[in-house]
């Protein structure tokens, strides 16, 4: 069961991971079989549907968003607890709001992610 505290926990990391832009620090925060939804694979020409299954792809598509954003910076604003999910609320690209919905494994690796801008 997810606790605020466990919530937090990942975020902090989750927020620090991205912002150290390493690719490998990041992807250890995601699970092998994971599915990624969002709007930025379609504007960054991943494919169509904004949505990409597996660790592999998804590697591909943040080291693409990482060149893309040089500069990218996020800054975490909230995050809330589910019962097997969290909610990062952050300051995203450019100052854009985003927050993604997370549902976390048995290992506390995002295996499910939905995002929003």
């Amino acid at each position: 069961m997810m606790t605020q505290q466990k919530a937090n926990e990942f975020a902090k990391q989750w927020i620090e991971a991205w912002n150290s832009h390493d690719l490998d620090r990041i992807m250890a925060q995601y699970a092998e079989e994971v599915e990624f939804n969002s709007p930025m694979i379609i504007s960054l020409g991943m494919n169509d549907d904004g949505r990409i299954m597996g660790k592999t792809i998804l590697r591909q598509y943040f080291e693409k968003g990482l060149n893309a954003y040089p500069e990218l910076n996020f800054k975490l604003h909230y995050v809330f607890c589910g019962i097997d999910s969290l909610v990062i609320k952050y300051e995203s690209v450019n100052g854009k709001p985003a927050a993604e919905v997370m549902q976390l494994n048995a290992t506390s690796r995002a295996s499910h992610v939905t995002c929003h801008y």
